[in-house]
């Protein structure tokens, strides 16, 4: 079944272009001009993936996705323009999952929805999809479900990728290169912050669960989560 994906910008000719290009690359694509009636439409329609431009008229992109992440948790990329880091920094802890600057490469925008596509329905067959489990804390990759001291973790498609990774190798330092490459399926770009930030997000959620400082910084070197002594990872 062909992925389908919801563009929400008011450029209607750039709209027209991702739309006929992402059609080509094997994805249903359609389009809406402005940000509060995308919000109502997504209310009762359901999508794959949503590609979000942060200015928008009326209701801005960062107001629409602060709403839609309310009732919906639908993979978000973000189009922001290019050099607007305060944007993509702020539109990532509301909850998005990539962001590409303005104007886009259509041939990356699908690359990154297929990315996005990948980390929300699972890692598949791979090694990847065991059941981890480390102190209180459980990740069923399968069932794409983790939790922490039985508390359930509602986390996005990239914080789910990270924890995936970081349980996976338990009590060693993974560098922000291996992060970014198989939890956001793309290489670390210079002064990108998105592992930093989906990072501190889940470190919200961990605690809120009763799982303070698990994920140790290691300066220079990564993120490393945390083993108790005399305690395995399986």
């Amino acid at each position: 079944m062909r992925p389908t994906v919801l563009i929400i910008d008011d450029d209607r000719e750039l709209c027209a272009l991702l739309v006929e290009f992402l059609q080509l690359e094997g994805f249903t694509a359609s389009a809406l001009h402005d940000g509060a009636a995308a919000l109502a439409h997504c209310r009762s329609r359901h999508y794959d993936a949503i590609v979000l431009d942060i200015m928008l008229p009326g209701m801005q992109g960062l107001e629409v996705l602060r709403q839609l992440r309310r009732f919906c948790t639908t993979p978000v990329v973000m189009l922001t323009a290019r050099g607007e880091d305060t944007d993509r920094i702020v539109g990532l802890e509301l909850g998005a999952d990539d962001y590409l600057p303005k104007p886009c490469n259509p041939r990356e925008l699908a690359a990154r929805l297929r990315a996005v596509l990948r980390r929300s329905r699972g890692p598949g067959e791979d090694a990847g999809s065991a059941e981890l489990e480390v102190g209180a804390t459980r990740l069923d990759a399968a069932a794409r479900s983790a939790s922490h001291d039985g508390h359930a973790l509602q986390l996005t498609g990239a914080e789910f990728g990270m924890l995936q990774v970081l349980l996976a190798e338990a009590g060693k330092v993974v560098d922000k290169e291996t992060l970014s490459r198989q939890a956001l399926g793309r290489p670390l770009a210079a002064f990108d912050r998105s592992v930093d930030v989906h990072i501190s997000k889940l470190r919200k959620k961990l605690a809120a669960a009763g799982g303070d400082d698990l994920i140790a910084s290691v300066r220079g070197a990564g993120y490393q989560f945390l083993i108790a002594s005399g305690e395995d990872s399986r």
